[in-house]
This record gives structure tokens, C-alpha cells and sequence, in this order.
């Protein structure tokens, strides 16, 4: 199906903006439920965070890295999944306060994966601020400690990302459902880590071996990395939570997985051509390492060999001329093209899906919002 994509694409031109806005409309109740997920990420933070500065003052900077870690910006994307995959099993009239912990749990999931993951690329900037581990050994220099600053940096980033995980762990056990939902929830939720875990060793051994990389396996890297734990188990995390046995998690599924992909491939298009201005992260780090996106290597595969020699120099070349040659070997059209068939192969998910219509409409404007998007 990747070379059909490929094949159909190439007469085509690039769109001139890459992933642009949605031109449906905000899901409904977006910005209240982003309002209510913050307050109860910041009470919730507020509370941990006295508690470990009671324990020795010398944690108070660490504390409070943590917590801006997670209330600095964001997307909310997964608790808002979550939302709606409990809403379309729960139906309109269920109080939501009492699964906000939850939701809200999954935001605190994403900043350790956040966390660790610009350790492991050496990134030093998120969301337009210096990374975790930066801020750190900034800290580490400043104050005139010894041992290399990177060093401690590095360590004390992994800390931070291993505390964001247990307060996840501890804010999911505040939902107020009952026992049996709740340990069904956990159960996705647990998946859903592995998944993510699994993911992201198999992305970190992708730089490691690029040349040996396929966009099948890119894919799969996609759908255990991004798809699972952004879109696919945080819907089948929100329908646990109702503890009603519903059919809907064949269309979740089906709906994620492919909302999940087409946002991965999204994100390949802004980490070479997205405004550092907009996206909050350079522009261009996935062209100098090499990493192997599905979007550098349908490149390398449409390349002439002619831009194949020029796509193996990023080492010393002019990145945005490496970015030109991509999209001139039709990498970026064709990449564009397998956004659009999977948002459509998710839309169609919802045509038959048992869900009421405020949810469908709002599952089919997430769609739409979280692959076109530029950032």
C-alpha cells in the first residue's frame, strides 16, 4: 500500500503549508475541559510538590521543574481522547469531575515520556523552553557544584521523568469510579506504558541503524509510540473507565490507530519543515541525525541517485537545501497523502461506531485537528 501511496502522489506538488490548521471547528466543551484537566493537574501538583519541599529545601527547584514541566503548554491531546472515549460509552449524563484524575493522569504520563525522550535526543529546547536536562545543569553550573554539568543534568531529568510517572500512577487512584472500572482502566493503561516503552527502545534503535530501517517498521515504531498512547488507549482508557461493557472498541481501535499514525507522520513533516516559532523545537534535527522517519526514507527511496548522494551529506550540508530535495523527490506529497487516507480511515471508523452525535462530531474534529496542525 506504502508504494501505491507513493506512486499515486508523485505527480502531484506539495501542499505550500505543511499540516495547516483544521477547517472543522473545536470539539465541543474543548476549552472547558482543558480548564478543568489544568486546575486539576495544578491543585494535585500543588499538594505533591509541598510535600517533597517539606522533606529538604534543597528539592524545591527540583519540585518545581517537575511541576512546570507539566503545566508548561501542551496540547492536552490524550486526557481529551480520554474524555471523549469515556463520553461515548457514558452517554451526556454522567458528572465528569469524578474521572478528571484520571484524564488528567495521562498528562502527567506524557511529561515522563516528554522528559526522557529529550534526554535520549540530547534536545534542548520543548514547547520553546530549555529542556528538562538543560535547565538542570544550568543550575548545576551556576551554582559552582562539582562533576560535569551535563552529568548532572542528565540525571536529574531522569529523576524528574521518574517522579512524573509515579504522580501519574497516584492522581489515577483518585478517580472516584468504582473498583471494577478502575482496575480495567488500569489495565489499558498498563498497555498502553508498555506499548509506549516499546516504541520508544525500538525509535532509539532506529538512530542506532538507520540504514536497516523499512517504513513498515517506521510504522510500527508510529502505532507503539504516538498512536497507542495518544489516541488508541486513551479512548479504550475512557470507555474502562464507565465500567459498562459497550461495542465500541473495535471502532476505537480502528479510529486511533490511524488517527495516532497520521499524527506521527505529521510530526515527521514539522521536524524538518515546521516554524521553530510555532512548533517550540529547532527545525531540521531529524535531517542532521538521520533519524529514519517514514518521511526521510520514502525520500530515500524516490530519490534519483543523484539526490540520494546529496540526501547522505546532511553531515555538511546546507539543511535547507536537504529539505528542498526531499520534497522534490515527492517524499513530502506522498506523506501528505497517507495523512489524509488515514484520517479518512478513521472518520470512516465513526460512521457505524454506537456513540452519540456530540461525540462523533468531536472525534471526527479531533481527527482533523490533531493531523493538520502546525505543531
Amino acid at each position: 500500500m506504502l508504494g501505491a501511496v507513493a506512486n499515486d502522489t508523485l505527480a502531484g506538488q506539495p501542499h505550500d503549508v505543511l499540516c495547516p490548521p483544521p477547517q472543522r471547528s473545536a470539539p465541543p466543551a474543548d476549552g472547558r475541559l482543558r480548564a478543568a484537566i489544568d486546575t486539576t493537574l495544578a491543585d494535585f501538583l500543588r499538594h505533591e510538590s509541598a510535600i517533597l519541599e517539606s522533606t529538604d529545601t534543597a528539592l524545591r527547584p527540583f519540585a518545581a521543574l517537575a511541576r512546570d514541566s507539566v503545566l508548561a503548554g501542551g496540547k492536552r491531546l490524550r486526557p481529551t481522547f480520554a474524555h471523549w472515549g469515556w463520553r461515548g460509552v457514558a452517554g451526556p449524563a454522567p458528572a465528569v469531575d469524578p474521572v478528571l484524575p484520571a484524564f488528567a493522569a495521562l498528562e502527567l504520563l506524557h511529561a515522563f515520556a516528554l522528559i526522557h525522550d529529550d534526554v535520549m535526543d540530547g534536545s534542548a529546547t520543548r514547547r520553546g523552553r530549555p529542556t528538562a536536562h538543560e535547565v538542570l545543569a544550568a543550575q548545576h553550573a551556576q551554582a559552582g557544584r562539582q562533576g560535569p554539568a551535563d552529568r548532572f543534568g542528565t540525571a536529574g531529568a531522569v529523576l524528574i521523568g521518574d517522579l512524573c510517572l509515579v504522580w501519574a500512577d497516584r492522581l489515577l487512584a483518585r478517580a472516584d469510579v468504582p473498583a471494577p472500572a478502575l482496575l480495567a482502566a488500569r489495565r489499558c493503561y498498563d498497555e498502553m506504558r508498555v506499548e509506549a516503552i516499546a516504541g520508544q527502545y525500538l525509535d532509539v534503535l532506529g538512530d542506532a541503524e538507520p540504514d536497516r530501517w523499512s517504513v513498515d517498521r517506521a510504522l510500527r515504531v508510529a502505532r507503539l509510540k504516538t498512536a497507542g498512547y495518544t489516541v488508541t488507549r486513551p479512548l479504550l482508557f475512557g470507555a474502562a473507565l464507565t465500567g459498562q461493557s459497550a461495542p465500541v472498541g473495535d471502532a476505537y481501535l480502528r479510529y486511533g490507530n490511524a488517527v495516532g499514525e497520521a499524527f506521527q507522520l505529521c510530526d515527521d513533516l514539522l521536524g524538518v519543515f515546521g516554524d521553530p516559532a510555532v512548533t517550540g523545537k529547532p527545525a531540521g534535527d531529524d535531517l542532521r541525525t538521520g533519524k529514519p522517519t517514514v518521511l526521510l526514507l520514502l525520500a530515500r527511496r524516490l530519490a534519483t541517485p543523484a539526490q540520494a548522494t546529496q540526501l547522505a551529506q546532511t553531515d555538511s550540508a546546507d539543511l535547507s537545501r536537504i529539505a528542498e530535495i526531499v520534497t522534490d523527490t515527492g517524499a513530502v506529497a506522498a506523506v501528505e497523502a497517507m495523512i489524509d487516507n488515514r484520517v479518512g480511515t478513521a472518520l470512516a471508523a465513526l460512521d457505524r461506531a454506537p456513540i452519540d452525535s456530540a461525540t462523533d462530531a468531536a472525534l471526527r474534529a479531533l481527527a482533523v485537528m490533531a493531523t493538520h496542525r502546525q505543531s
